[in-house]
């Protein structure tokens, strides 16, 4: 089934309808041609200390050296690694797709049943675990003996003193390192020092080799693995390079990455397709540390930012945010979530700078569509989609409608998963049999081949039989001046089925639900006004900083 491309008449000059799928045959070329165009530039910096490409290059090895030469590991097995952002990360990742290995990123913040799932799941043999999230890894891995444990230090890469003098901190003054002990646990220095000592064979990658195991967020049941392939990876890191790269000095960028490593939209957009740029990637360990944050930013000359609607909401009401040298700042590109009107405005009044939105998903590598990043101003739109990557809008029959209809967002590119991991069920569910990827997001596209997304299918909300998305409930509210953070949420209704409830954290303190009712009386029609307002200090949310409406739903514990 051919579908209407009317989006390549409207991409930005210079972006090709197709990228060369072959250039690449996996993400080690990748990283190989970076090195040899780059290898002595700064390729990671963290807390003050920077490692080049080479730096990279010869750290990456040693740890595959250890995973091949002591660890015995063979080619597909699977390397778990729990950690924030640190100069440990990158190494690890390019250690393991070094030895021909797969990565399974982790979420240092996970409870001991959510990482276990995950282990037992994706078969891991080995687990790279941050001291911070020891006593986590210790009760689990006392069921899992086949798992073995690598334990590392925030400060280890730091050298001396200021490695040491930071460990010590966080877990003797800041008490942020609970005790633990994992027997036969290694040291990541010393598994370093023990790969060194072994010649690393020439492991070749082909496309169709796991690269990352990257677990859903599991808002939708169970968390699944989708099963990236070097060619997914490298496929998302072409299209991406292909829209941005006019804009960009090679080997003179600087990108800040304070979204985690281990979620798909940092590690593709700002690991892999900064890494093709011979870029210096700024890693921020705790973004929720926002006047620290603006602090390291102060004095960074950053060029490019990746973040969701809430970092950039929560940069834009730290203290000193303004004061940020933004000379050099050409490119912000939010995704995860919905960026909302009031944050982009904000944003471009503050940094001069346009909030360009992308769209993706885990099971898109996972760039599908990005708006041109010569917009003038924000448009609520997601953009284009990228080049090689045919996008269109279902119904519930699998039938594709014309422009300006709201149905299911489908996707068919490169980029799209091979499938859940050892769930060939759930893989059916979302991947039909003509090879499009349901994406689940209700959405339209316009004439000039933009997408909108509507919602969330599941989030869509019936007011006496009218459909209300909750993202247009946030933009709106999100608007008032004293508003700091809103979600919205259907809440079942004897007279109209399910009424609009919103949940604010306020900005100005003397904020009232009258108020917010008045406003959006006057900005909305009827049956899409909230009926409830609640007043919270914090909405729950995701460790990448997405608002989880599901929470929010679920009945409060008397």
């Amino acid at each position: 089934m051919s579908v209407e491309r009317p989006w390549l008449a409207h991409y930005p000059k210079g972006v090709p309808a197709q990228i060369d799928l072959d250039e690449f045959a996996s993400i080690n070329d990748v990283f190989d041609s970076a090195l040899q165009k780059y290898r002595d530039n700064t390729a990671f910096i963290n807390m003050g200390k920077a490692i080049s490409y080479a730096d990279l290059d010869r750290l990456s090895r040693d740890f595959a050296g250890y995973l091949l030469g002591e660890l015995k590991l063979k080619k597909g097995d699977r390397v778990a690694i729990m950690m924030p952002n640190c100069l440990q990360y990158p190494v690890a990742i390019f250690g393991v797709l070094h030895a021909g290995l797969t990565v399974v990123n982790t979420n240092p913040m996970y409870t001991p049943r959510e990482l276990k799932h995950q282990l037992a799941d994706s078969g891991a043999s080995v687990l790279l675990v941050m001291d911070n999230f020891g006593h986590v890894a210790q009760e689990v891995l006392a069921e899992m003996p086949g798992v073995r444990a690598i334990t590392t230090g925030l400060g280890d890469m730091l050298g001396f003193p200021k490695g040491a003098i930071i460990n010590f901190v966080l877990k003797h003054v800041k008490k942020m390192v609970p005790d633990y002990a994992i027997p036969g646990a290694v040291r990541f220095r010393d598994a370093l020092t023990l790969g060194r000592m072994h010649t690393l064979p020439e492991v070749r990658n082909a496309p169709e080799d796991l690269a990352f195991l990257q677990y859903t967020g599991g808002t939708t049941g169970v968390s699944k693995g989708a099963m990236l392939t070097h060619r997914n990876m490298v496929a998302n890191m072409q299209q991406a390079a292909a829209w941005v790269g006019a804009n960009v000095r090679l080997g003179e960028e600087k990108i800040v990455t304070a979204l985690p490593l281990y979620h798909i939209f940092a590690l593709t957009a700002n690991c892999l397709v900064f890494m093709k740029f011979g870029a210096q990637n700024l890693l921020i360990t705790n973004p929720r540390d926002m006047p620290g944050f603006v602090k390291e930013l102060k004095h960074s000359g950053f060029t490019a930012i990746t973040g969701v609607n809430t970092l950039f909401n929560g940069l834009l009401h730290t203290p000193g945010f303004e004061q940020v040298d933004f000379s050099r700042l050409h490119l912000t590109l939010g995704g995860g979530m919905a960026v909302q009107r009031a944050v982009a405005d904000k944003w471009k009044q503050v940094t001069g700078v346009t909030l360009a939105e992308a769209y993706g998903l885990t099971e898109t590598s996972p760039a599908v569509c990005i708006n041109p990043l010569d917009l003038r101003e924000y448009n609520g739109s997601i953009g284009l989609p990228v080049p090689s990557t045919d996008v269109c809008i279902k119904d519930d029959d699998g039938k594709v409608l014309p422009t300006g209809e709201i149905g299911e967002l489908c996707v068919k590119g490169p980029q799209v998963m091979k499938g859940y991991w050892q769930r060939p069920e759930e893989t059916a569910k979302v991947i039909d049999a003509d090879g499009w990827l349901h994406t689940g997001d209700m959405a339209k596209m316009d004439a000039q081949g933009y997408f909108y997304i509507v919602d969330r299918k599941k989030d869509m909300i019936l007011v006496s039989g009218f459909n209300v998305y909750p993202n247009e409930v946030e933009d709106v509210i999100a608007m008032m001046p004293g508003v700091l953070e809103v979600a919205a949420i259907g809440v079942p209704d004897e007279k109209s089925g399910e009424a609009v409830k919103v949940f604010i954290v306020k900005k100005d303190p003397a904020l009232t639900a009258d108020a917010v009712k008045a406003f959006c009386r006057e900005n909305m029609t009827g049956y899409k006004q909230p009926k409830y307002v609640e007043f919270r200090s914090e909405l729950p949310k995701s460790n990448v900083g997405k608002i989880l409406r599901k929470e929010l739903r679920a009945p409060a514990a008397s």
